[in-house]
């Protein structure tokens, strides 16, 4: 039979969102916010130590003046003195390049760059390398053990081979388009953040010298894998946007929403919340720290307190930096209100 003069409702596919509401995590987050009087002067040192020999120019140099590192590096290790603050801000600025160049490469080019890193870490004097990323590894690391406990030297090696282990893996993951489990990505995303080799600087930005098994204490674990935590799902719900505009998945937001079946703005709630609840487990932890004595105890406290300015600084951090938000970071600060970048071809 003829359907002539029946009506069919239009069915119109759903449009991509247009934008996204970032959670309240600044009003959450309940600890001081300091910034290090050194912070001018160390930038400054620091940009002429990046862009000596004219490696980055352009846009390149342009992102970095962006970036704003010293201001992240001021407000996370406050009471850093001059050199050890510029030792600080030399690795987190030197971190941001790594993490640049490894969005970039396969899994073949970042064991490249891990070997020439670590080797000039485990061999400052004798490992020689002509790449410059071995030369500025091998330069603030010998400034960082002139007065780095061996037990901050032995936690921040460790940790950044840990970071490239899990940088390789995730230029696998993208090479192969796989999106992880939950689990697994939480798991490697603690060492991707590059977080981890940032807590042993702690350690040496405040001239402590807290024994190892102190350090392994389970609550001392849980605080650093809180502010961890914290640091780096906050980052996933700021840098989604660029992210998403490349096509990356290895961001929170898209593993959250392919494992629970979320749209878009409810995935950002579900990783809001996670946020929120390590900045809880965090308070919780500190409120129960054991004692181990006057003196370790008053070391453990700075050491506390040094992850404590990691969560408010990089969350103040992230709307000051032209990196997720371009120049628009207050104002979206202000609204929480993200307008979603177009996909790149």
């Amino acid at each position: 039979m003829s359907e002539r003069g029946v009506t069919h409702p239009l069915t119109t596919p759903p449009t991509a969102p247009t934008k996204i509401v970032l959670p309240d995590l600044v009003s959450h987050c309940t600890f001081t916010k300091r910034v290090s009087r050194h912070r001018k002067q160390v930038t400054t040192e620091t940009k002429r130590w990046l862009f000596e020999g004219g490696n980055l120019t352009g846009k390149k140099r342009d992102a970095f003046h962006g970036l704003k590192a010293g201001l992240l590096t001021a407000m996370c290790y406050p009471d850093a003195g001059c050199s050890q603050l510029r030792v600080c801000n030399d690795f987190l600025t030197y971190l941001f390049h790594l993490d640049n160049l490894s969005d970039d490469m396969d899994n073949r080019g970042t064991r490249a760059t891990a070997d020439v890193v670590l080797n000039s870490l485990y061999h400052p004097n004798a490992y020689r390398s002509p790449a410059r990323v071995g030369k500025m590894t091998r330069d603030y690391y010998k400034r960082m053990i002139t007065t780095a406990s061996p037990g901050a030297q032995q936690r921040f090696i460790e940790t950044f081979d840990f970071f490239f282990q899990s940088v390789t893996q995730q230029a696998i993951d993208r090479a192969a388009g796989v999106i992880p489990d939950l689990e697994s990505y939480i798991a490697l995303r603690r060492d991707t953040s590059g977080c981890k080799p940032c807590w042993a600087l702690i350690e040496y930005a405040n001239n402590l010298d807290i024994p190892d098994e102190v350090m392994e204490h389970p609550i001392i674990q849980s605080l650093g894998e809180a502010a961890n935590d914290l640091v780096t799902w906050s980052n996933d719900i700021f840098s989604y946007n660029v992210e998403q505009s490349k096509g990356d998945t290895h961001n929170m937001i898209p593993v959250v929403m392919h494992e629970e079946g979320l749209d878009l703005q409810a995935a950002v709630d579900f990783v809001g919340t996670m946020c929120k609840q390590s900045i809880d487990r965090f308070v919780d932890d500190r409120a129960n720290l054991p004692s181990w004595g006057p003196e370790i105890d008053r070391d453990v406290a700075t050491y506390v307190d040094g992850l404590a300015d990691w969560i408010v600084g990089s969350l103040h951090w992230s709307f000051e930096s032209e990196r997720y938000f371009g120049k628009a970071g207050r104002d979206v600060k202000a609204t929480r209100v993200v307008d979603l970048l177009p996909r790149r071809v």
